[in-house]
């Protein structure tokens, strides 16, 4: 017989919430469900009959059956309700970014190492079937040296108060960017503009020169009028297209580079076009797959790759935000 469901509170039932509740009541058992409006309260509430229902996260993690947590509330709670349910010995699974400095997000992955628990940052996309295979395209060396990397998330919406582009738009990407390379970059420039919200920029496009001589770009806004959710690598001997727009072909290879001169010409380069792939991706859920991971963790353990990766993300955001701020 398989072990018993995972007992998980989750803290968050907003517009992304609503989604992890429903994977985290699939998959495990849930027993709590916390949060500050009165009206998701009593929805939710019906909605999962057998999950207690508070208002107070510090009653939810003073239940000793709970094992772990989900936080999906807005991000400038994350590290200190991470922080809290740590201290409480709780797994934690963090919606993205898990803090919004670096320092914070070192301290919560010492927590977590120091007491033996899984720290899961909420990074959807290295979950998603396309992603991991643009992964496997670049790690078999099938597209050459990877020479950049560019990403646009933009769209005209959802107009955020609390958080600018880079955090709500550029942590999707750049976990990808970080996860595809390998590498943290030595070098980063962002620039935007806060047109709509005083401080909270609207439009950001960032630089990053990473150890291997690769760069990547992003093209982060909420003003915008094509709504685009691509990531496009180029390498030395193809080119791969992630988008996670299309319905059906989610990544697609072209066969193009440029090749060197010929012997006996002027030094020219040339460039070679040949097919265009899409091979098929799995229609899998990412959330699924991402709380399924979470599970697994707290079941039979981890190595703290996903605490150390979400902290690597976080250090880059926290480098770009000082930027972006002119320092």
């Amino acid at each position: 017989m398989g072990a018993d469901p995972v007992r998980i509170g989750q803290a968050g039932l907003g517009a992304w919430g609503r989604n992890l509740v429903r994977n985290v009541d699939a998959l495990a058992d849930l027993t709590w469900i916390c949060d500050a409006s009165e009206e998701r309260r009593a929805s939710f509430g019906r909605q999962f009959p057998n999950a207690i229902v508070t208002d107070s996260f510090a009653e939810m993690l003073a239940d000793p059956e709970l094992e772990a947590v989900v936080i999906a509330t807005p991000v400038p709670t994350h590290y200190a309700l991470a922080k809290q349910a740590l201290e409480a010995g709780k797994h934690v699974f963090v919606e993205k970014p898990p803090a919004m400095r670096g320092s914070e997000m070192e301290e919560l992955v010492t927590l977590a190492e120091s007491r033996g628990l899984v720290l899961m940052p909420g990074h959807l996309l290295l979950y998603h079937p396309g992603v991991r295979k643009l992964k496997e395209l670049v790690d078999s060396g099938e597209l050459g040296d990877v020479l950049c990397i560019y990403g646009n998330r933009q769209n005209l919406g959802t107009i955020r108060k609390d958080e600018n582009a880079l955090w709500s738009l550029g942590v999707h990407d750049l976990s990808v960017i970080l996860y595809l390379v390998g590498e943290e970059p030595v070098e980063v420039h962002a620039h935007g503009n806060a047109f709509l919200t005083p401080g909270v920029e609207d439009v950001v496009f960032c630089f990053m020169r990473f150890p291997s001589g690769k760069i990547a770009h992003l093209h982060l806004s909420w003003l915008d009028p094509h709504k685009m959710r691509k990531m496009t690598v180029v390498g030395r001997d193809k080119m791969a297209v992630f988008d996670d727009m299309e319905l059906e072909r989610k990544i697609t290879v072209y066969e193009k580079h440029p090749e060197e001169p010929e012997a006996g010409t002027y030094g020219e380069w040339r460039t070679r076009t040949g097919d265009i792939i899409s091979p098929k991706i799995a229609s899998d859920e990412p959330l699924k797959l991402e709380i399924t991971h979470f599970l697994r963790l707290i079941r039979e353990g981890g190595d703290g790759t996903e605490a150390r990766d979400g902290l690597t993300v976080v250090r880059a955001l926290d480098r770009l935000q000082q930027s972006l701020d002119g320092a």
